[in-house]
């Protein structure tokens, strides 16, 4: 076997638990191959670097093995492998996510009345200076 859609690979490799999943998140613009955007359809080969985006995280994964059935979890991992730019990348990004979910960026209370005209004073100021 030497190519594969890249939706079933993705669905072999447990990226997506459906290749429903897998094509809408192509459809979506969700995984690149080789910084390329692709479509459900296209075939990708052993060497191929992909771009998978889910949920807060981005994965830059390299295609190792080809498959076009979903097998367990050991054996789906030898399929690709993440390269280390994106794990570090990955992880810094979670740093700063986790220091950031302690601040609250909504105020405890909504503005006066005062504070609102200040408020629209601010916005409606020229600043053409």
């Amino acid at each position: 076997m030497d190519k594969v859609r890249i939706d079933k690979w993705l669905w072999a490799a447990r990226f997506f638990k459906t290749r429903s999943l897998a094509k809408t998140a192509i459809d979506g613009g969700k995984v690149h191959a080789d910084g390329q955007r692709v479509k459900a359809s296209k075939e990708i080969m052993i060497g191929q670097v992909l771009t998978i985006r889910q949920g807060w995280d981005e994965k830059d994964v390299e295609v190792l093995g080809l498959s076009d059935k979903r097998g367990p979890a050991p054996v789906a991992q030898q399929l690709y492998q993440e390269t280390p730019d994106s794990v570090a990348k990955r992880e810094a990004e979670a740093e700063k996510r986790k220091v950031l979910r302690g601040i609250d960026l909504m105020p405890e209370q909504r503005p006066t009345k005062k504070q609102r005209r200040q408020i629209h004073r601010f916005r409606e100021q020229d600043y053409s200076g």
